[in-house]
This record gives structure tokens, C-alpha cells and sequence, in this order.
């Protein structure tokens, strides 16, 4: 496995004690509250001192956004595309401090960080531009032709609760916001308190463009302290994390009447048919199953091989993996950055070693780097994983990946839906045709042709989601915002309504309307 020495990264010179205390300042809480201090992964250091919300903070949160949000929602949607773009501008102008804060916070590497500024930009783009088209009021077809005149409006939920992780700190914080922000929501936020700093960098940037004091909070504290206060004050719930905390989620905003979009785990295949470009689907799992140090909820926990081509594949693969740099630095020389909390690397450290004592095989990697920094571990390829071993189904969320044989396409289809899960999945094939054939049979809300995750991510048009235990709702294009609004059908009835004329009889009135009906379907009325 190609490394650097052991990583001594300082902080760099952009995150100043004062930078920082001054982002600290932007969460919404007491001047007197209690303080918490988080760690840079890729040496253990103290890096932030943050300010805990309590559950009064979150409900005065609230009821600050509630103000804000009633001019917000009177805000012209070309106010509010200006806005964004502008955001746009900010943040891929300062986009260093961006990749510094990520970098200090998660531990990925610089080119996994960028990724994130990319797609901020893009979806803050997209949502400035066709917001305004998806949100207009829309004329439908009434109920009598020409007699009834219906529209369809879309007003905004109110004031929705973002609930957002720490592995993608910048994509999770502000994409999610951005949505709702178009539609004319107003967002109390809660991010994880380990990567707290970037998700308040990007609201420092929508205010910088624009953004209207109240609209866009932050609070910082564990789900089980102001979680409920979220919960009981949010017109909308937006969440990404675990299955187990999404259910949970579910079920009390079900309680409560109000929607809900999770995105949850994952355990994504990743399928090499018999006739791929072995090269290129090697490259593409590299890709697939190490960006962030598999720390993604669509990265790839398992490769499903066809026979013909399994021992090629495995070659080209590991020999990829083996020649990975390792390491940590505030530059672009690194391909695999660090885990970002002592939980993770535990959770990966016991998926491997269980896997490994009941008969896997580790072809590449398989071990922690502490002579690297705290949490390091090496991009690990397992075969031999059978169903008793942890991680054959379980989600590792790390720099860990399974491969198996499988005779046809049938038995990779199968093997990749046999899973309670179902968010992200990638095919390898030089048949177009036969490609997208096999990515429409996989039970998965993405499905990338030749590709890892980026093509279905970065296609910010079409949704993105999970099925099964990996969620409800979805991001990007019409769903991803239109979530967040309230449809009102407001029909205006002239002239003859359904009711008869007086001057009519009843019967002959229903005579009247059957024949109707008759002639609209005859001539192809919708």
C-alpha cells in the first residue's frame, strides 16, 4: 500500500482561532451555554470549541424563523434566485476555505472535498434557474371544459428541520437547504456537531449574498437532547443519517401529520458483467468504494464478478488498490484520506477482523494505520465473505469492500437485491443496451451505467433516493423541492356547474351528463 509518513497535518493557516469562534458565534444558542470541543481526525487535536443548543434554543430558533419565514415566502422568486446564485459565486470563489474546513473536520482528502463544492454549485444553479418554473402556478384541466377554470398552487411547508451528517459536510448542509429555501421555507438545522463548521461556513455565505436574517438557523446538540424539539416545532423534517434513527423519524413525524425525506443506508452493489472493459470497471471501483474513505452513503460495499472475467478483474483490481496513497494533507496529493471519528474505525477495524477469523480472505489492505494518524485504514478488498460474517450484510461505511463470483447476470441481479436495502447500484458492461437492461431489474433509487455514483448523483434533473430500509422521498429535480411545498387546487366554477337548472328535472339532468361523458370519451378527452 503506497503511504506518506506519518501525519503530523497542522491546521491551516485559514482556520484561525478567531475564523473560528467566529462561525461558532452563529449557532443559535444562550451566550452561557454549555461548550463542546471537537477533534481534527487526521491527528486527534482539539480543533473547535462549539456552543450546545438546548431544547429552548431550538424552539426560540423557531419562532424567529417563523417571523423571518412570513416575508421570506412574500420574497419574489427572482429575489430568491439572485440569492442563489450568488451563493453559487461565494462559494466557489472561496471554495479553499471550504476544502480547509472540510479537510479539518472529516479528514477526507482534498479531491473528495471538492466534489462537494462541485455539486453545491451545481444544485444551487439548478434549483436558482428551474425553481421558479416548477413553483409558478400551474393551469389544470377542470372539471367541465371551458366552464372550469383550475390552478394549481404551491406554497411553501414553513419552517423545515434539516437534520444533516457528517460525511458530507458541505453537499448534506447546504444542498438540502438550498431547496427549501427556494420554495420560500425558512430552516431551523441541525448538523452533526463533528462537522459543524462547515455547514455554518455555508450559511455565513448566504448571508454574504443576500440571505435574509432568521431564515437559515443552526443548533448544535445530540438528537437525543434537542431531537424532539425539532420534531415538535418543524413543519417538515429533513433527514439523512441511519436506518434505525430514520424509522424513528418516521414514525413521530407520521404522529404528528407532517412529511418527512430520509435518506438512510446502504450496502450497494456494484456488477461486472461477463462482457466489460476490465480495465475501465477496475478504475470505476476504485472510484466506487474508497472516495472519503467509504465514508458515502452510495459508495460500493460489494462487487458482484461474472466467472469469465472474476480473476482479471481481481488482478486489475487490488493492483489499483495496492498503489493508493494514504495520508493526510491540506493539498491534492492524497487519493484515500482518514475515517472521521474513533467509532467508525472501530466499526470497520470489527467488520474486518470478524471477517477475517471466520475465513475471508483480505487481498488488499485490511488494517489500521496509526503510524499514519488516529484513524487511518487501509482500502480493504475481502473474498471469501460468507453470510455468518458481519459485514456480508450490514453496512461498514468504510474503506471496505467484498467480492463474489457469480455465474450470469441473473445471479448478480439476485444476489445484488438480496438486500433490505436499496439506494445506490453500478453496472459495467460495453453493451449500452444491456447496461441499462440489468440497471432497471436492480431494486436501487440510482443505478449507475459504467459509472460509481457521480452520473445518477451529479444528474441533478432526475431524483435521487433510496428504497426500502435506505429511505423515503427524494432529492434533485421537481421532488427534491417541490417536497417541501403545500399543492392547494383552487377551481373556479363559471357560468353551469354539476347542479341542475331548476328549469330542469333531475333525470333528465343525469341523462344530460351521460351522454357528456359519452361524447368526451369519444373524442378523446382526457
Amino acid at each position: 500500500m503506497a503511504t506518506a509518513q506519518a501525519t503530523h497535518a497542522p491546521l491551516p493557516a485559514s482556520l484561525t482561532p478567531a475564523r473560528i469562534e467566529r462561525l461558532a458565534a452563529r449557532v443559535s444558542a444562550a451566550p452561557d451555554a454549555v461548550r463542546v470541543t471537537t477533534t481534527a481526525p487526521y491527528t486527534g487535536a482539539p480543533l473547535a470549541d462549539l456552543p450546545v443548543s438546548t431544547p429552548a434554543d431550538v424552539e426560540d430558533a423557531f419562532a424567529r424563523a417563523r417571523i423571518a419565514q412570513c416575508n421570506w415566502a412574500a420574497t419574489p422568486l427572482s429575489r430568491r434566485k439572485q440569492i442563489l446564485l450568488r451563493f453559487h459565486d461565494l462559494v466557489l470563489a472561496r471554495q479553499d476555505e471550504a476544502l480547509d474546513l472540510m479537510q479539518a473536520e472529516n479528514g477526507k482528502t482534498r479531491r473528495d472535498a471538492f466534489l462537494e463544492v462541485v455539486d453545491i454549485a451545481v444544485v444551487s444553479r439548478y434549483y436558482a434557474r428551474n425553481g421558479s418554473r416548477y413553483l409558478a402556478p400551474k393551469r389544470r384541466r377542470g372539471a367541465i371544459p371551458l366552464l372550469t377554470h383550475t390552478t394549481e398552487l404551491r406554497h411553501p411547508k414553513g419552517v423545515v428541520a434539516v437534520v444533516s451528517p457528517w460525511n458530507y459536510p458541505l453537499s448534506m448542509a447546504a444542498g438540502d437547504a438550498v431547496a427549501a429555501l427556494m420554495a420560500g421555507n425558512a430552516v431551523v438545522q441541525k448538523p452533526d456537531t463533528q462537522t459543524a463548521l462547515t455547514a455554518l461556513w455555508s450559511l455565513e455565505l448566504m448571508r454574504e449574498a443576500g440571505l435574509p436574517s432568521g431564515v437559515w438557523q443552526m443548533v448544535i446538540g445530540r438528537g437525543s437532547s434537542i431531537g424532539g424539539a425539532l420534531m415538535d416545532n418543524a413543519d417538515y423534517m429533513m433527514f439523512t443519517g441511519s436506518t434505525a434513527s430514520g424509522r424513528k423519524i418516521a414514525r413521530d413525524a407520521g404522529e404528528r401529520l407532517i412529511g418527512s425525506s430520509l435518506e438512510l443506508g446502504g450496502k450497494n452493489a456494484m456488477l461486472v458483467l461477463d462482457d466489460a472493459d476490465i480495465e475501465k470497471a477496475a478504475d470505476g471501483a476504485v472510484a466506487a468504494c474508497f472516495p472519503s474513505a467509504g465514508q458515502l452513503c452510495v459508495s460500493i460495499e460489494r462487487l458482484y464478478v461474472a466467472d469469465s472475467v472474476h480473476d482479471r478483474f481481481v488482478d486489475a483490481f487490488v493492483s489499483r488498490a495496492e498503489r493508493l496513497k494514504v495520508g493526510g494533507a491540506y493539498d491534492f496529493s492524497y487519493d484515500v484520506g482518514s475515517l472521521t471519528t474513533a467509532a467508525q474505525l472501530k466499526t470497520v477495524t470489527e467488520h474486518v477482523d470478524d471477517a477475517v477469523a471466520k475465513g475471508a480472505k483480505v487481498l488488499a489492505g485490511g488494517r489500521a494505520r496509526p503510524d499514519l494518524g488516529p484513524l487511518f485504514y487501509e482500502p480493504t478488498i475481502l473474498a471469501g465473505v460468507t453470510p455468518d460474517m458481519t459485514l456480508y450484510e450490514h453496512e461498514t461505511f468504510g474503506p471496505v469492500v467484498s467480492i463474489y463470483p457469480v455465474r450470469d447476470d441473473s445471479e448478480a441481479i439476485a444476489r445484488a437485491n438480496a438486500t433490505p436495502y436499496g439506494l445506490n447500484a453500478s453496472v459495467w458492461s460495453r453493451s449500452a443496451s444491456r447496461g441499462r437492461a440489468v440497471a432497471a431489474r436492480l431494486h436501487a433509487g440510482t443505478v449507475n451505467v459504467n459509472e460509481a455514483f457521480a452520473a445518477a448523483w451529479g444528474s441533478v434533473d432526475a431524483p435521487m433516493g433510496g428504497m426500502g430500509d435506505s429511505g423515503l422521498g427524494r432529492r434533485h429535480g421537481a421532488e427534491g423541492i417541490l417536497k417541501y411545498t403545500e399543492a392547494q387546487n383552487v377551481a373556479h366554477q363559471r357560468v353551469q356547474g354539476f347542479t341542475p337548472p331548476k328549469s330542469i328535472p333531475p333525470e333528465t339532468w343525469a341523462a344530460l351528463l351521460t351522454g357528456a361523458l359519452k361524447v368526451l370519451k369519444a373524442v378523446g378527452s382526457r
